[in-house]
């Protein structure tokens, strides 16, 4: 049974020390969805290759952009800020296919269509909104969004929301559809923008 929270959670900023139970939760949060069947097609290796890659980007997130945790951890956003074109991590082709190795062409499929689709205004770039599978629909991932929106202080924000249930949650916070992309295998993503206050 999931945990019930009785007042607003706590945001905290995380750290290097933060990163692996970061990509895990993102790995934990994300092993249902669609895009990561496509990803990493063999079961067994799933969440291993998952995790690992997601490991990449919440290292270069804690340097160069912002990490958020509720609490102790159920719950994750990974922020960058938007320059265009975005520096990818470090070394980032090697670590890919270090991480990923036979699906790396995979993740670069996916990749490319990203960069495709990214704004080319400045904007804040949420690359993962995760919620741990017993804690979700508890408002985890609104105070969040709440969170760094308020920091963002009517800046505009972007993200790719990768089913229609997130894709909900984001249109309540105030994003804006702009179209579909999709996978070779026809999974769907909606990018979504966030535009500035007036």
């Amino acid at each position: 049974m999931g945990k019930t929270f009785t007042m607003r959670p706590a945001v905290r900023h995380a750290g290097a020390d933060d990163a692996g139970q970061v990509a895990e939760l993102i790995a934990t949060a994300f092993a249902e969805l669609r895009v990561v069947r496509y990803l990493v097609p063999e079961r067994r290796e799933r969440h291993k290759v998952i995790a690992a890659h997601y490991r990449v980007l919440v290292d270069h997130a804690i340097k160069h952009g912002q990490v958020h945790l509720i609490d102790d951890g159920p719950a994750a956003a990974v922020w960058f800020p938007h320059v265009s074109p975005p520096s990818p991590p470090p070394g980032y082709d090697s670590r890919l296919a270090e991480a990923t190795g036979e699906w790396a062409d995979r993740f670069r499929v996916l990749d490319g269509l990203f960069a495709e689709h990214r704004p080319a205004e400045p904007c804040d770039y949420l690359a993962f909104l995760a919620v741990h599978p017993d804690c979700q629909g508890q408002g985890l991932g609104t105070a969040l969004l709440q969170y760094q929106h308020a920091r963002l202080d009517g800046a505009p924000a972007y993200l790719e929301a990768n089913d229609p249930r997130n894709r909900d949650l984001y249109a309540r916070n105030g994003y804006q559809g702009r179209g579909t992309f999709a996978l070779p295998d026809g999974t769907v993503f909606w990018p979504m923008w966030r535009p500035p206050a007036p």
